[in-house]
């Protein structure tokens, strides 16, 4: 076997000077930062010159005891980037026969599964540094004092962005075409959320006309277990529409969400290892 070092460096001789990988990455970076400035933007001056604005307008999301929490469930919504340059990068080993002809060269198939799931683990690595990097940012921007209170979601981001990566990987090395592989994707995240919508509704329904609370079971599908980890944080609004809501969960999300990952790590691993390359 081929040390870690050396499939990597492998990895990033051909990172580096692509286009398309330069490009994602600083959609990505601009992306972060903008998207949690428009939460920012949007509470100071739409949402605390509300009307009624004494009960929620000194709700502060990127206060340091929440910043952590906010930008983290703001980032999340962007991480169908890294999944996307993901597969692109996994289905061109295919397509221009790269990981053939590594194998030929001498790599064990493992050395293959190897690097393709350490580059899920850095890419999703990578983007919670960003996280912290930009919650550390407005949290200072924000004039409170430095706090950890809600770090912990920080782990939930990254174990969101493992669990995107690693569905992309999975869809990457089963179709192992770019155009098809990406269309799946997005078609599976939409699908999925169609469906987690429904069952969060009849998860409504079970608590409030028959008594019978099982917590969000939306919450319990692939993408959907790991989303459901990251809330905003708690505010007035939030608190009023949680009488009607099931009961959050977020160990029982969180074993779903981690069981989800190691079934994804054995469906690559197994793809690799016994199909045709």
């Amino acid at each position: 076997m081929n040390t870690y070092r050396s499939l990597l460096h492998t990895e990033w001789l051909k990172l580096k000077h692509y286009m398309v990988f330069k490009l994602i990455a600083i959609f990505f970076g601009i992306g972060v930062i903008a998207t949690n400035y428009i939460v920012y933007s949007f509470n100071k001056n739409v949402v605390g010159n509300m009307q009624g604005a004494n009960m929620i307008g000194s709700f502060s999301p990127y206060n340091f005891d929440k910043t952590w929490q906010t930008t983290s469930y703001a980032t999340g919504w962007l991480l169908m980037l890294p999944a996307m340059l993901i597969i692109i990068l996994i289905t061109n080993e295919f397509t221009y026969r790269t990981m053939r002809q590594h194998i030929i060269d001498g790599w064990s198939r493992m050395d293959a599964v190897r690097v393709k799931l350490a580059m899920v683990f850095i890419f999703a690595a990578v983007s919670t540094l960003l996280v912290i990097l930009t919650a550390l940012g407005f949290g200072f921007a924000s004039g409170t004092s430095f706090s950890l209170e809600g770090f912990d979601h920080v782990g939930f981001f990254f174990l969101k962005a493992l669990t995107y990566n690693l569905i992309a990987a999975f869809i990457a090395v089963w179709i192992r075409r770019t155009g098809f592989a990406i269309g799946l994707f997005f078609i599976y995240m939409g699908a999925e959320n169609i469906i987690s919508q429904l069952l969060d509704v009849w998860s409504m329904q079970l608590r409030t006309s028959d008594d019978i609370d099982l917590g969000t079971l939306g919450d319990y599908l692939p993408m959907s277990a790991s989303d459901g980890l990251l809330t905003f944080p708690a505010n007035p609004l939030k608190t009023m529409a949680s009488s009607v809501m099931p009961t959050y969960n977020p160990w029982v999300i969180g074993a779903f969400a981690i069981a989800y990952i190691l079934l994804f790590l054995w469906l690559i691993r197994r793809n690799v290892l016994t199909k045709d390359l």
